[in-house]
């Protein structure tokens, strides 16, 4: 916390080109995608994804061949090639870009069970937010989990912000900063939390009674084995994947009381800890993306930082654009036309903005560093930069 961020920035960018592995004569791994497998808009069959289709490809190709140079320049280089299926695209970073984004969208839809809606966004807090599934992994989606984090490092290189909405404590456990128990659960899962909370802060016995009778009334509790007509809990609780889970060996057969309310809570607490840390999957996804940049870089990175360097800023600053863009021959910023396009720009919400820049670039977020910011030549913008404003072709009409 006592670095600043641009300063961590150029030290990482630093390390990224001294741990490059692949050269320039060595030709860049291919990946041929099919686009009619996803045509439709719902997946039929997450294998059909482009990223279970990309990780099937990717897992012979040594990882080594995916470190390339941080991306300069008109035409920069990327980990790997995509060529789609029937389609003869030019360039190769437009396909490459657009295969990020796309990605970006399968893991956050329903055709791929890596990530999981936070359950707080269902009472309308961070809304839209996700984190890590967290279940016993089989080899296969381990595999995924990697190529998972793999898709982070190469995201970092290419500096293209990947348009992911992830919950802090995926990034807190990322870097290895230990969860905090009341801020992240109450992030991840207010329900939860408020529930926990409503046990630890019962003063007497009658109170407690009548929260077992609130949640028997909810389907939570079953009646007491002593007293048949006084409802109870038991030491079970959901997980975040809906499972009923016994927070203790034969949890099903003990009630919870006066005595053990504390230890009840608290059972459920770091349930829900566990789950938000799920070492598996984070072994996984650490591993994969340990082969692409080198892992001690996440030493100096607060989270936010980490959130920011992969995952750009989830809006669109105008100002950064405008100072970014080009005029071609004969155009000029105080054109009449010119001033109309960016009040009308001006005018967009950020949805329609992230839109605006989807269909001039192909990404919907934009780095918010440019090398020529920091005093780099004009040459060493990185797509999107710098936007390129042209006259029309042919004659000019009205």
């Amino acid at each position: 916390g006592l670095i600043f961020y641009d300063t961590k920035v150029t030290v990482m960018n630093r390390v990224l080109n001294a741990t490059v592995q692949r050269t320039a004569d060595h030709a860049a791994p291919e990946i041929t995608l099919d686009p009619l497998e996803i045509v439709g808009g719902e997946i039929r069959s997450s294998e059909n994804s482009y990223f279970c289709q990309a990780a099937r490809q990717l897992s012979c190709v040594p990882s080594s061949q995916l470190c390339v140079k941080l991306a300069s320049g008109g035409d920069p280089t990327y980990a790997f090639n995509i060529r789609f299926t029937g389609e003869e695209v030019h360039g190769t970073s437009g396909s490459f870009r657009h295969f990020l984004w796309q990605v970006c969208k399968e893991l956050q839809s329903s055709s791929l069970s890596l990530l999981l809606l936070c359950p707080s966004s269902a009472v309308n807090k961070n809304k839209g937010k996700y984190i890590l599934t967290p279940s016993p992994i089989t080899y296969a989606e381990e595999q995924l989990f990697h190529f998972f984090g793999q898709l982070l490092g190469i995201a970092i290189r290419a500096d293209v912000p990947l348009p992911l909405d992830l919950l802090p404590s995926f990034w807190k456990t990322l870097v290895g900063e230990p969860l905090d128990p009341d801020v992240d659960l109450q992030e991840a899962d207010i329900l939860t939390y408020n529930y926990v909370k409503k046990f630890e802060n019962i003063s007497d016995e009658t109170e407690l009674e009548a929260l077992c009778a609130e949640i028997a009334s909810q389907h939570l509790a079953t009646e007491s084995p002593d007293c048949p007509n006084k409802p109870c809990c038991k030491f079970t609780y959901p997980s975040l994947t809906g499972e009923e889970v016994e927070l203790c060996p034969r949890g099903r057969h003990i009630p919870v009381g006066w005595e053990n309310k504390d230890v009840y809570a608290a059972a459920i607490r770091s349930l829900r800890m566990r789950e938000l840390q799920t070492p598996e999957c984070m072994t996984a996804v650490r591993a994969g993306l340990g082969s692409i940049i080198p892992l001690q870089l996440l030493t100096t990175l607060t989270p936010l930082e980490m959130e920011l360097r992969t995952c750009g800023l989830p809006y669109i600053n105008l100002e950064f654009l405008k100072a970014h863009t080009m005029y071609q021959v004969g155009l000029m910023e105080t054109d009449q036309h010119i001033e109309f396009f960016w009040s009308a720009l001006e005018m967009f919400t950020q949805e329609e903005l992230c839109k605006f820049i989807k269909f001039a670039c192909n990404q919907e977020r934009i780095p918010f560093t440019c090398p020529c910011k920091d005093g780099g030549p004009d040459t060493a913008h990185v797509p999107p930069y710098p936007m390129k404003i042209a006259p029309p072709d042919g004659a000019a009409g009205t």
